[in-house]
């Protein structure tokens, strides 16, 4: 007679139901898997049957057939070990067991271990919100699973352990919910950095608003150090948002065991030498690349015209959307990617272009071929351009304790609770986020502010989205100086942070 068990799969951070149905028949020993599995389904007739043989289970002498329902998706993964050995011990007569409320996850190994699999936290989600009442995972991924309330959820080591609690023989107790206090970690701070006013003023902004920024100075002027601090000012994750960033975590396989919920936020500093799809994920088995992995953080681009011009421009559209798109022949998926871009470049190739002291050694064809690898539609896209000069012998060694970062980011946690309660009811959640059409509800500007901008918009030969642009970090300056009405010095101070654009950056 056949058996059902029932498991789950995962599309991008999507988990759908999958039910695992197994029957035989006396016939020409055989084992079939069919609905569309991968290789590594597939070679879960050896784990299984090895498994069952080494837990002292012997493998039926017959046709086995096992269908993965819903036959028209693409099942990837090693998930289905444990309800494929489970369904063909129940049909074998074996085991004696209801699961109709249950779900199963796991691979098994020769012996009949459970190993750890990717994606346990989307699917223990969808489990409990398709009204499972427990589910079953690899020991290595229980407290992972156990973040989510409503659905009982028990670690598990070795198959014979799950046999025998469903049996009623060994008695387990299901993972208390547990959710972890935000972490403290000690990362640098500001307060290390000695001079660069300028800079840190601007990337206060930048961490108020959500807004991108590009550092540009000659090396060792501090670019990587204040990238560096950003994560010390930027505000708490919400639960919201440590639950989303977890669940790209927990496809990418990245998640920690002892950490099973991100409660920093992230910050992700790929090479510059990383490919198109490394950024933004793709591959076979479409996964989340560094711009998803970087979701409610910052993404920092060291380097910036060292990235090939194909990674760089990858960037384009996730930057306007906050979801990038990943289009294969086996389907297309969406990771959300809502984050800060911090990226930062020398001047010129030798990086001494502008420096105050030292010489250039550059051609001006070989400045403009340097700085032109950087596209004016991505720069467009970096909300401010911040020049940081050389520091001066006098700040290095100065004795004067700098602003710790926890001074500044009491004043960005200030700007932050002005946005949530000024965009409440929207799906908006900073200023950078702002919509174009949403910019006359949001960005009051008085008269001698717009003279300003229609100036500055003139002058420099502005796009409309550099227009756009230069009206969010107004709006997040205003904030900061606690303005509902955005005024001429907002104005003024945020044009100064498009010193780069493209008709002013060709000289």
């Amino acid at each position: 007679m056949m058996t059902t068990i029932k498991s789950m799969g995962l599309l991008g951070m999507n988990a759908y139901l999958v039910v695992v149905e197994v029957d035989f028949l006396r016939a020409l020993p055989s084992f079939d898997i069919v609905g569309l599995p991968d290789t590594a389904i597939k070679e879960s007739r050896d784990r299984v049957r090895f498994a069952m043989k080494n837990s002292g289970y012997p493998f039926p002498e017959a046709k086995v057939t096992v269908n993965l329902a819903p036959a028209d998706v693409k099942k990837r993964g090693p998930f289905y070990d444990v309800p494929i050995c489970l369904a063909i011990l129940s049909v074998m007569g074996a085991i004696e067991v209801d699961t109709t409320q249950d779900i199963f996850l796991g691979e098994l190994s020769l012996n009949g271990e459970l190993r750890p699999i990717v994606g346990a936290l989307p699917m223990t989600i969808q489990a409990k919100e398709m009204g499972f009442q427990r589910i079953f995972v690899p020991e290595e991924n229980a407290s992972e699973a156990g973040i989510v309330k409503g659905i009982s959820v028990y670690g598990i080591r070795h198959i014979n352990q799950l046999i025998r609690f469903l049996e009623g023989s060994l008695k387990l107790e299901p993972l208390k919910p547990h959710l972890p206090q935000n972490q403290f970690v000690s990362c640098a701070d500001f307060s290390e950095v000695k001079g660069q006013a300028a800079a840190k003023r601007a990337l206060e902004i930048a961490a108020a608003g959500g807004h991108n920024a590009l550092l540009i100075g000659s090396p060792g002027s501090g670019k990587s150090m204040l990238a560096k601090r950003i994560p010390s000012i930027l505000p708490d994750m919400s639960f919201e948002e440590s639950i989303e960033c977890s669940k790209i975590h927990s496809v990418a396989g990245t998640l920690k065991g002892g950490e099973p919920l991100i409660t920093i936020r992230p910050f992700r500093a790929p090479h510059h030498t990383i490919s198109p799809v490394g950024l933004s994920g793709g591959g076979s088995i479409p996964r989340p690349g560094e711009i998803s992995l970087a979701h409610h953080g910052v993404l920092f681009l060291d380097e910036l015209p060292e990235f090939s011009r194909a990674a760089m421009e990858v960037l384009r559209q996730p930057l306007e959307d906050g979801t990038v798109t990943i289009s294969r022949a086996s389907g297309t998926l969406s990771y959300p990617c809502s984050m800060m871009v911090i990226a930062a470049m020398n001047p010129c190739p030798c990086g001494y272009f502008g420096h105050p002291s030292r010489k250039c050694t550059c051609s001006t064809a070989a400045v403009k071929r340097y700085l032109s690898r950087v596209s004016g539609p991505l720069l467009d896209r970096l909300d401010l351009h911040i020049d940081v000069m050389p520091v001066e012998f006098e700040s290095l060694s100065s004795t004067v304790t700098e602003e710790p970062s926890y001074q500044i980011k009491n004043r960005v946690n200030h700007v932050r609770a002005l946005q949530r309660q000024r965009f409440e009811g929207t799906n908006i959640l900073t200023n950078a986020q702002i919509q174009p059409a949403m910019l006359s509800k949001f960005c009051p500007i008085d008269s001698k502010a717009m003279q300003v901008l229609k100036g500055a918009f003139e002058k420099l030969g502005l796009s409309a989205r550099a227009y756009d642009r230069i009206v969010k970090v107004s709006r997040t300056i205003a904030d900061l100086d606690n303005s509902e009405v955005i005024g001429a010095i907002h104005v003024a101070e945020a044009i100064q942070y498009r010193s780069l654009d493209r008709k002013y950056w060709n000289h």
